[in-house]
């Protein structure tokens, strides 16, 4: 399709209003402490948007909606599964983070935590904890280069080779430019116009088809087994899809959000407000994609470009219910979508380059200017790397963002979590399970043939590794234990 004017300009408005934000934020980055973590210097209310809008990337508008549309509701165990996994994120590990972070040296990123949590190991921890990031990164952002690039894709009618650099631009241009303040800020309006789209559009959706009775009447036509919960894959397919909550305690993108809170009081309100705000964002994006079959049941005319890629019924539904100057707005929530986590992740594999490669192996005395400057560098070159990742124009959104969510729920998630919860862990562990969650992952993925998604055997095995792996080896130094022990004493006294 020929974009209308309309689009052009609330494309045109949205775009600009994020690099403003990227030159605003610019002149605040004072140092590298600022360029990575912002200060610590977050409130509640833009801790929780930021680890939201970092957490919900375009698959939430185009992979999530296309899996309820193409499959029913069987699809929907992946949305109770991040429900339960990210309220155990904040709930367990946000407080814990924060305050373990600052006290191991003022880590500013998951690689530098482990290596001052577990100095025995900890040049090595830092080594294959920054790898681990940039291989599953470099996945990760490419799913948010192949979102932006259907979208301007299907809007502008660009070729998918064009349309991949004009998505990533401007994400690349703000985050290089104010790092993780830029990164934040815009994070807090983009979770606003996302959360706006996706009550709005269902809604609209469901008024056309005659509500939600109709709407499953229509459905039941089309195809029932679409309106059952366990579907042809069974109990596995079920245990695949609730599975996706487990990597929730091994994103650095969102843990890097519970570490730059300005303070611990402030996690108990992020909570609330980023539980809330992505209950009603997976709500509605699961509306969207169930009830769309309704709609396209009802107007088959309209179906063909969601027959030809599922995950499109977001964006053709937009483009045909609403007027364009409203469609462009629901469409950069898209956008927003996309950029949100792009960015963050960009930031993360920019971070673990400056500070765990370039600072801790290649110049450890550089200055804070010089990094800040390397790390801004780093952004192009993993940018550049997602997008040659992203050219085939087959690729498909949710298959990239599982593989990376396994890869780091599996490799970081268990090592984060016995990290802040078990006194006699050690960097022996530490590696282990870092070592052993990522290779099952590729493993299993690659060789298994098996329908249960990589994440469950990863990290089981990973779980194993830890525990064997410390108990096997000698007891953590006394350092280490005294401050897990701080780490503790003062979690216990602010009632976490």
């Amino acid at each position: 399709m020929t974009a209308s004017t309309p689009l052009l300009v609330t494309f045109a408005a949205y775009l600009l209003l994020m690099v403003g934000i990227g030159f605003a934020a610019w002149r605040s980055t004072r140092d590298f402490d600022d360029y990575m973590l912002g200060g610590r210097s977050l409130n509640g209310y833009v801790t929780a948007m930021a680890a939201g809008a970092s957490d919900m990337s375009g698959w939430l508008l185009m992979g999530l909606p296309g899996a309820l549309y193409l499959t029913g509701l069987s699809e929907a165990w992946i949305a109770v599964g991040l429900v339960i996994g990210a309220w155990c994120n904040w709930r367990f590990v946000a407080g814990p983070l924060r305050v373990y972070t600052e006290r191991c040296d003022n880590a500013l990123t998951l690689p530098d935590y482990f290596t001052s949590r577990f100095s025995e190991a900890g040049r090595l921890l830092r080594l294959l904890s920054a790898l681990v990031i940039l291989v599953f990164f470099a996945i990760y952002a490419a799913s948010g280069i192949v979102a932006g690039a259907r979208l301007f894709e299907s809007v502008f009618g660009l070729p998918y080779a064009q349309a991949m650099w004009w998505g990533a631009a401007v994400t690349i241009l703000y985050t290089m430019l104010g790092g993780f303040l830029a990164v934040s800020w815009t994070d807090t309006i983009q979770a606003t116009l996302m959360i706006f789209a996706l009550l709005l559009v269902p809604v609209l959706v469901l008024m056309q088809v005659g509500g939600i009775g109709a709407g499953l009447e229509l459905i039941h036509a089309t195809d029932p087994t679409r309106l059952q919960w366990i579907g042809a894959g069974g109990g596995i397919a079920v245990v695949s899809a609730a599975a996706w909550g487990l990597g929730y305690f091994g994103q650095p993108h969102i843990l890097a959000r519970f570490m730059a809170a300005e303070s611990l009081a402030t996690i108990p309100l992020a909570r609330r407000i980023g539980m809330t705000w992505m209950i009603a964002c997976l709500l509605g994006a699961m509306l969207v994609g169930f009830f769309g079959i309704a709609w396209f049941a009802a107007h088959p005319q309209h179906a063909g470009p969601v027959q030809a890629n599922p995950e499109r019924v977001f964006i053709v539904l937009a483009e045909l219910l609403f007027n364009p100057w409203i469609a462009g707005i629901l469409l950069s929530a898209i956008l927003a979508a996309v950029m949100s986590t792009l960015s963050a992740q960009l930031l993360v594999c920019s971070s673990a380059l400056a500070e765990d490669f370039y600072h801790g192996f290649v110049r450890p005395h550089a200055g804070e200017r010089e990094l800040v400057w390397f790390g801004r560098a780093m952004v192009l070159a993993v940018a550049l790397l997602a997008i040659w990742i992203a050219r085939d124009p087959d690729s498909r959104v949710l298959g990239l963002v599982a593989y990376a969510w396994a890869g780091f729920g599996a490799a970081f998630g268990p090592v984060v979590l016995f990290s802040l919860f078990w006194r006699r862990m050690n960097g022996w562990g530490a590696l282990a399970g870092i070592l052993v969650g990522a290779a099952t992952v590729i493993a299993w993925k690659q060789y298994s043939g098996s329908a249960l998604y990589e994440m469950v055997p990863g990290v089981i095995a990973a779980s194993i590794a830890i525990v064997l792996a410390s108990r096997l080896s000698a007891a953590p130094a006394a350092r280490v234990v005294a401050i897990h022990d701080a780490v503790r004493a003062e979690l216990e006294t602010t009632g976490y």
